[in-house]
């Protein structure tokens, strides 16, 4: 079924290292693609053992992301992180945006098993009426125009859906919710970089996920370089350089 078909270059990718894994996971309407590159950096430079799950309904079409859940999500994280348990002494997680999120999810609900977490440009709340109203609206149309593509950086492109399933919206709002309460049960090392610039999400999420959760060892970095997508953007070699450093800090 061409529904079904993955975009070109949105699969997801699977790099055999040595025993400290990292599970990065995309964002929102986007594909492995927009860390890739974090992917390789930290497999290359580190080798680490790094897998980087497509989300269901994510990278094939707007209409398969209509029938996907925020627990399918969650389940493709799951499922990415028992993959790494199989082969790893030690696992980290990060994403981006809704991958943060999902990242974040994953330390509070596997302390055991994640012994640290990167989230950029994490996101918890949106604070955008405009978006909110359609989740449960009557007559909805069943996409509006994505902001994809949130790249301050010229020639960069994030291969991502241009328009954002309705449906999607109330799974989104149903995952915000609970990772924004599960924040106090995150206390491994989190290291959190936040753009002063994002037209996706606003700023004070790194801000208040910093000061949510009870990681005795965290950090926020705030990026003055890039927007949303800050993993294709200026400030992504640097982002890649300081989660390698992250990740072999606290994998000692």
């Amino acid at each position: 079924m061409v529904g079904n078909r993955t975009l070109p270059e949105a699969e997801s990718f699977y790099f055999e290292g040595n025993s400290v894994g990292c599970l990065i996971a995309h964002g929102f309407t986007s594909t492995p693609q927009s860390v890739r590159y974090l992917g390789e950096y930290l497999a290359r430079e580190g080798g680490l053992t790094v897998i980087a799950p497509r989300l269901t309904g994510h990278g094939t079409t707007p209409a398969d992301m209509a029938r996907s859940t925020a627990e399918d999500w969650i389940r493709s994280v799951e499922s990415a992180l028992e993959i790494l348990r199989r082969r790893c002494d030690k696992i980290f997680c990060a994403g981006l945006g809704m991958g943060g999120t999902l990242s974040l999810y994953l330390a509070a609900m596997y302390p055991e098993t994640v012994a640290g977490v990167v989230a950029i440009n994490g996101v918890v709340f949106l604070n955008n009426a405009d978006f909110a109203r359609l989740a449960f609206m009557a007559g909805a149309p069943d996409t509006v125009p994505s902001c994809c593509s949130d790249i301050k950086r010229g020639g960069s492109k994030e291969i991502a859906y241009a328009v954002v399933a309705v449906p999607a919206i109330r799974q989104l709002y149903a995952l915000l919710g609970v990772v924004r309460d599960l924040l106090p049960r995150v206390t491994c090392p989190a290291q959190l970089f936040q753009s002063r610039q994002d037209h996706v999400i606003p700023a004070g999420n790194g801000p208040y996920i910093l000061e949510h959760i009870r990681a005795q060892t965290k950090e926020l970095i705030w990026l003055d370089d890039s927007y949303h997508v800050a993993t294709l953007d200026n400030d992504a070699e640097r982002i890649a350089q300081m989660t390698l450093a992250f990740i072999r800090k606290h994998s000692e």
